[in-house]
């Protein structure tokens, strides 16, 4: 049996980061999330990014008096094989919680710590059922 406390602390890898595939820990900001209807089988799903520019652009946006303009994001470049991430795929996690309708403190930009197998699923890096921590979250307006 191994020791849970023997394994060496390891630094979150930024979303833009991972592997395709294996064991990680990453860190990111929640840019999503969806809910199922009662009529599908229960699963939640939240699309992690590395940062939170897009709810900070949004509020701005919706701010008449920002005196800042938000942003902009970087296009993103075509990726030229089948099974290879293009690099706007390599900036976000879909995250998945099987039986699951919702996952408390799990909302849009609340900052994650996120641990479990990586996997590609529809061209997308993909986490089942991860360990979290919520690290912050963002305050309602």
């Amino acid at each position: 049996m191994v020791d849970a406390g023997s394994h060496p602390q390891v630094e979150p890898v930024p979303i833009s980061g991972l592997p395709e595939r294996g064991h990680v820990l990453c860190h990111g900001f929640i840019e999503s999330v969806t809910y199922v209807p009662a009529t599908q089988v229960a699963a939640f799903t939240a699309m992690v990014a590395d940062h939170d520019l897009p709810a900070r652009a949004t509020r701005e946006r919706a701010t008449p008096s920002a005196a800042t303009p938000a942003p902009a994001l970087p296009a993103a470049p075509t990726g030229t094989g089948r099974n290879r991430l293009s690099m706007a795929q390599r900036g976000r996690l879909r995250v998945i919680w099987l039986g699951r309708r919702r996952v408390p403190g799990i909302d849009a930009g609340t900052e994650v710590r996120l641990e479990g197998m990586l996997t590609v699923r529809d061209g997308l890096p993909t986490m089942f059922n991860p360990r979290y921590e919520i690290l912050s979250r963002q305050e309602n307006q």
